[in-house]
């Protein structure tokens, strides 16, 4: 589990694409260098990549990791844009008794969405991001969401989009600071509201 505090820009070093008989991409091996969350970290743990929760199955020795990702996590996120030399966001899951900044995030990307427009502001950035139509249900105006693994208050929402705004730290500390309109993001809703919405399906409360 996660709180959506991104502990440091990661950097990706190596990405090994396996390939079925046809050329097509099955899974990955990543190799990301993050010298702060290496630090204590052992193979079997694990650390969000931009929000996607990953194994640790090695550690070089040299401020790197390397983890598996699955055809799920591929076609589910938008791990599969990265290449070689793109910065990621990184957070370690959360130590028993550690402080809760953020917001329950489990690093289960729930899709993908698109940062449909940004607009700078004195000392922030309001950032406008495309939703899923499967997912806008479970957006509501300042509740939280994680947008590549940075937990966020939403600003506004609408029937396709919400809104979020970014402060300096956010700006400086991840890498939602750079990225501009068209560039695509893993985004996980509210657990909470997931949850909720199920136990009432399953009581006939919603249909």
């Amino acid at each position: 589990m996660f709180t959506g505090i991104v502990e440091e820009i990661g950097t990706i070093e190596a990405l090994e694409p396996a390939r079925d008989a046809g050329g097509a991409v099955t899974d990955a091996r990543v190799r990301v260098r993050g010298p702060l969350v290496v630090q204590d970290a052992r193979p079997g743990d694990s650390i969000a990549v931009s929000g996607v929760c990953l194994t640790v199955t090695e550690l070089p020795g040299d401020g790197t990791f390397v983890a598996d990702v699955m055809p799920e996590t591929l076609r589910r996120t938008a791990l599969g844009d990265l290449v070689v030399g793109s910065p990621v966001n990184l957070e370690r899951a959360l130590a028993v008794g550690g402080r809760y900044g953020g917001h329950v995030v489990q690093g289960h990307v729930d899709g993908v969405g698109l940062i449909r427009r940004r607009t700078p502001g004195p000392r922030w950035d309001d950032v406008e991001v495309e939703v899923p139509a499967e997912l806008a249900r479970y957006v509501a105006e300042k509740g939280s969401i994680a947008v590549s693994g940075v937990s966020l208050t939403v600003t506004h929402v609408s029937d396709d989009a919400f809104g979020v705004s970014l402060i300096p730290t956010t700006l400086a500390a991840t890498t939602l600071g750079t990225l501009q309109a068209g560039s695509r993001v893993n985004l996980e809703v509210d657990a909470l509201a997931k949850y909720t919405e199920r136990l009432l399906t399953a009581a006939g409360v919603l249909r």
